[in-house]
């Protein structure tokens, strides 16, 4: 993953989006805040793409990763959203309107040998599965959220499964989600 600096357009962007995260993590908003961060891009995002009936998430196996939501890199002068949104479309075939505030937001590392970045994670929920339109060599599928898949962030089953139960929380039965 290749560093470029980070436009005040996106870090504002990705500020914001720390700031009105449902749930941070590993100090997010702290990494974005500290001196240099925006020379020590890119920034990720991705989307947790759930079923109507909050039982199934779209992943995406990468070759290496495992499955993993939909996303990737925040191109130079891209907000986070507009990555994600992106990002979902070129993996899975999927135009629809990301929800509200992001999920969460974390710091981490895509591969082992590459430094820490801040990532957001969307979310959205469509009526139904729709069928996909995969990238070449990186299939998608809907997996259910009670059974463990493999994955490089074994973690993050867990935290879409409490992001659900914030849906259902706010929901009050009303057929659209509201509460991101």
């Amino acid at each position: 993953m290749t560093h470029h600096l980070i436009s005040p357009r996106t870090l504002d962007a990705a500020i914001r989006d720390a700031q009105e995260a449902l749930v941070e993590y590993d100090d997010a908003l702290k990494w974005l805040l500290r001196r240099g961060a925006s020379q020590d891009g890119p920034l990720a995002a991705e989307v947790w793409v759930f079923d109507s009936t909050l039982t199934h998430v779209l992943m995406v196996e990468h070759r290496w990763r495992g499955w993993v939501a939909p996303g990737g890199k925040v191109d130079p002068g891209e907000t986070p959203r507009e990555a994600a949104t992106r990002e979902l479309f070129e993996e899975t075939g999927l135009t629809v309107e990301i929800l509200g505030a992001p999920a969460a937001v974390t710091v981490r590392s895509y591969h082992s040998d590459w430094p820490a970045v801040m990532g957001a994670s969307f979310m959205t929920v469509v009526q139904h599965r729709r069928p996909l339109v995969s990238e070449v060599g990186q299939p998608a599928a809907w997996l259910s959220l009670d059974e463990p898949w493999q994955g490089y962030f074994s973690g993050d089953r867990l935290r879409m499964k409490q992001c659900i139960d914030r849906i259902r929380e706010g929901r009050a039965g009303t057929a659209t989600v509201s509460c991101f």
